[in-house]
């Protein structure tokens, strides 16, 4: 359904199609099962508040700094 774009709405389809629990953070594990070339290093650097997973504003500056395809 559509209901799931909610939490990245501005993130294009890549990071909700990556969001497998709904939940509006990507582990990484969702994010290598979408993009297996993110490196857990790469993750790191794009999880700017080091929680483990990344919201839909860290996804958006990861696609922004090209570490992540919109």
């Amino acid at each position: 359904s559509m209901s799931c774009l909610c939490g990245f709405a501005g993130a294009g389809f890549a990071a909700t199609a990556a969001d497998a629990n709904g939940d509006g953070l990507l582990t990484l594990d969702e994010v290598q099962a979408v993009m297996p070339e993110v490196t857990a290093e790469a993750f790191s650097a794009m999880d700017l508040n080091a929680d483990g997973a990344l919201d839909a504003a860290e996804v958006e500056a990861a696609q922004e700094a090209g570490l992540m395809p919109a």
